[in-house]
């Protein structure tokens, strides 16, 4: 025990530092935030959950006090954490207690939404879904969920749409995040599923992170890289990103190509490593198929070629590639920089060939982390909610059918899989064209979240449509609702959720959800006993009541399958805290590492398929900010949250904000072919002919309620409707765009948003001690320190 801590953790988010060396176990340092007035004795109980605003599953308790939340405490001895939490986690839990809150369910009578009871809205669906099916069949019933709900909820969803109504036609806004770390798994294991762990940090001498900024990201996790960075025999660290972000800054080698060119960078390096022998032939021939192919595809990347095709000096990707190829255990990360870019599943599969050509896999230290962008993405996956038939079948086998069919006791007939799943972006087709007629959105904001928002609002808007909106608040699409469904949310319900590295956490209930709001379980539990569902023998195709229920009815799905959670209980979860799968009779405590096979899949670099020209002559990206989470739902109603980022900005370099004449903080306009947004400039160190757009940020206010915003600030309103062919993720990544000056002056004053954008602490209410968190056990194994 060093001592009691206490930090701005808007203006040092990672928190201080507790160092530690290779091969050792990572410190406690449990942080916690109680709201004002709150002491720690103060607590009636601490309610067991984990984090519900990024997808790293950091394990929390919940102080509950008076039937109410009043503030959060990391958990010490879970595997992901270690009492860590980060500013999401610590200030995100006051969205619940919003004063805004749907508490009663929705209709639209002449033309208004009006308030009514269960029954009618409910009634309403069920008579719609009936009718349609009767008409139409299947094919005109749509579900577009989340990565927010819980495993229970995405596979009583997917029974439903697949075993009982048979509809092809479902997928979760992880289509928009994650959807090409499950094909690029896919590709190279066969499988989805993380090969690697989080505790490969621990171990690894050379960390490299393509297209993925942690420290915004996944800000625990990259505390966890800055504690081997501050301690002995710190590892090497490679980012590959357009911008200056905090994890470029930290890094030994920053590569930061023009947008859309990762296949040509990937195998620029590939080429060197392979050139200069830095391979593991001997695990090449016993686990590897496809190696001669990669061989021959990369030959001609010689690094000079390369640094024509991505802007990216021929020394520096030889320095990046002399690092990969030089070390004993690498860890490679990969997120939204890779997936939402253009040829997205080739870029990083091309990560995942690095790994197996040098043999780095299945070690401590030795991992590849497709990361994932939502805390319960991986759920939706495995659970059958974005497509895919749930336990990672493959609707084209039909030994995969037949068994599911049998776990469902319905006839293989009735399960769809005549054609592949329909994703995100055809749904959207489906709607416009007037085939999908019923489409059910559960727990995303679509008119915000989608590109080419233009085209989204009139799809969304059309009056053939039924559309029913089940969430929290009245957001963007609840707006464009026939049936708004009120939802209850984490810490309101109970059940388990998975993160990027395949840890499995329970998620209690803590309070009581507002007014009459209903956890997802029961909302989807109700429509399946309305519509009837029954399976062969005449009972209930739905046989279970509750979460714990549906858990036990999870598991037995997932028998025998990749993600097996047979091991599981929600009795050893609460015991235990996070474990990872597979957990079965065979790995009764959870697996750490995956995959003795795979398979090598070269690739060719295209160019992107939007050109810049004269009128649009920069290349647009958009992301994330630390601070928010997908379209500010939550993080918006937080104080401390929406303080510290309360506004739309656009990032451009010193070099191209003087040629536009524009200034920290003048008014800028954004524009594509699609549109404009307009926002506060802030210069930066991203990388020339580039802009970079936040985008959280919808149509409302929080200062004003939910009055229209006057003047674009959604970044989807100048995106492309353009999707990976192999993994059907949307392209956010490579827009042509133009920037001109608005106003002079006229934006608010932005410093970087790890830095001093926070208010005084005085001035945000409902906290303790400001924005502070305190760490009351701070264990570490070097003096304390800030954060970069």
């Amino acid at each position: 025990m060093i001592g009691v801590a206490r930090v701005d953790r808007i203006a040092e988010p990672w928190g201080t530092r507790t160092p530690y060396g290779c091969g050792e176990v990572w410190p406690v340092r449990v942080d916690t935030h109680l709201a004002d007035g709150v002491r720690a004795e103060d607590v009636d109980r601490w309610v067991g959950t984990a984090s519900i605003l990024h997808s790293n599953g950091d394990a929390m308790n919940i102080a509950v006090k008076d039937g109410r939340m009043v503030g959060v405490r990391g958990r010490a001895d879970d595997r992901v954490n270690r009492g860590r939490l980060g500013p999401k986690d610590l200030f995100g839990w006051q969205a619940n207690a919003s004063s805004d809150r749907l508490t009663q369910p929705l209709v639209r009578v002449d033309g208004r939404l009006v308030e009514c009871d269960w029954d009618t809205a409910m009634d309403r669906i069920t008579k719609r879904t009936k009718k349609l099916l009767a008409e139409q069949g299947p094919s005109a019933v749509g579900f577009y969920t989340t990565g927010q709900l819980f495993a229970e909820e995405y596979y009583t969803l997917g029974v439903i749409a697949h075993g009982g109504i048979g509809t092809n036609h479902v997928d979760g806004n992880t289509r928009l995040c994650t959807a090409t770390a499950a094909a690029a798994l896919k590709e190279s294991f066969g499988c989805d599923g993380q090969p690697g762990s989080y505790t490969d940090i621990d171990h690894a001498d050379v960390i490299a992170l393509f297209g993925h900024n942690m420290a915004e990201t996944q800000s625990v996790l990259w505390s966890r890289v800055l504690d081997r960075l501050a301690g002995p025999n710190p590892p090497t660290l490679i980012c590959v990103d357009p911008r200056l972000t905090a994890v470029a800054q930290a890094a030994t080698v920053h590569l930061a190509p023009k947008p859309g060119t990762n296949v040509a960078l990937m195998n620029g390096l590939l080429h060197e490593i392979i050139d200069n022998g830095w391979i593991d032939q001997d695990y090449i021939d016993k686990h590897v198929v496809g190696f001669d192919e990669l061989r021959a595809r990369v030959k001609e990347y010689t690094p000079e070629r390369v640094a024509d095709i991505c802007d990216v000096s021929a020394q520096k990707i030889r320095d990046a590639a002399r690092v990969l190829g030089g070390a004993r255990r690498l860890l490679s990360t990969v997120l939204q920089g890779f997936y939402q870019s253009h040829q997205a599943t080739a870029a990083a599969v091309q990560v995942n060939n690095v790994h197996l050509v040098r043999g780095m896999l299945g070690k401590p230290g030795c991992g590849v982390l497709q990361m994932n962008g939502q805390p319960t993405a991986q759920n939706t996956r495995e659970c059958g909610a974005d497509g895919d038939l749930p336990g990672f079948r493959n609707w084209a086998n039909d030994a995969h059918v037949e068994e599911l069919a049998r776990v469902w006791n319905v006839d293989a007939a009735q399960i769809p899989h005549y054609a592949p799943p329909t994703h995100a972006m055809q749904m959207i087709r489906y709607v416009e064209d007037g085939s999908i007629r019923l489409l059910w959105v559960s727990g995303t904001n679509p008119a915000v979240s989608l590109p080419e928002l233009g085209r989204i609002r009139s799809v969304l808007s059309q009056e053939r449509l039924f559309l029913v909106v089940q969430d929290l608040f009245l957001t963007e699409t609840a707006q464009l609702a026939d049936v708004v469904l009120p939802a209850a949310t984490w810490g309101e319900k109970t059940g388990t959720f998975t993160n990027a590295d395949r840890t499995v956490h329970l998620s209690e209930q803590a309070i009581e959800p507002p007014g009459e709001a209903r956890a997802d379980l029961d909302i989807f539990l109700d429509y399946a006993r309305r519509l009837d569902l029954r399976d062969m023998d005449g009972q209930p195709l739905v046989k279970w009541h509750d979460a714990e229920s549906a858990f036990e009815a999870w598991k037995e799905c997932s028998r025998g399958r990749p993600c097996d959670y047979t091991g599981i209980t929600y009795a050893k979860l609460r015991e235990r805290g996070g474990i990872q799968w597979p957990c079965n009779e065979d790995n009764p405590d959870g697996t750490e590492r995956l995959y003795a096979k795979a398979v090598i899949k070269a690739a060719a670099y295209q160019p992107p398929h939007e050109p810049t020209g004269e009128d649009y002559p920069f290349l647009l990206t958009t992301g994330r900010t630390l601070f928010h989470f997908h379209t500010r739902t939550k993080t918006a109603r937080s104080p401390q949250l929406q303080a510290a980022a309360p506004e739309v900005w656009v990032e451009c370099s010193t070099r191209d904000a003087a040629a536009a004449g524009l200034r920290e903080g003048d008014l800028a306009e954004v524009s594509t072919p699609r549109g404009s947004v307009r926002a506060a400039v802030r210069i930066s160190g991203i990388r020339d002919g580039v802009l970079f757009l936040p985008f959280h940020y919808g149509y409302w206010d929080t200062a004003v309620g939910h009055e229209p915003d006057p003047h674009g600030r959604a970044a989807n309103e100048l995106t492309l409707t353009d999707w990976d062919p192999a993994s059907k993720q949307p392209i956010f990544k490579t827009a042509a765009a133009a920037l001109c000056r608005i106003e002079v002056g006229h934006g608010p004053s932005l410093a970087p948003t790890n830095t001093a954008s926070a208010p005084a602490a005085s001035d945000l209410p409902g906290t303790a001690g400001g924005v502070e968190a305190e760490a009351d056990e701070y264990c570490g194994t070097g003096p304390e320190g800030g954060a970069r």
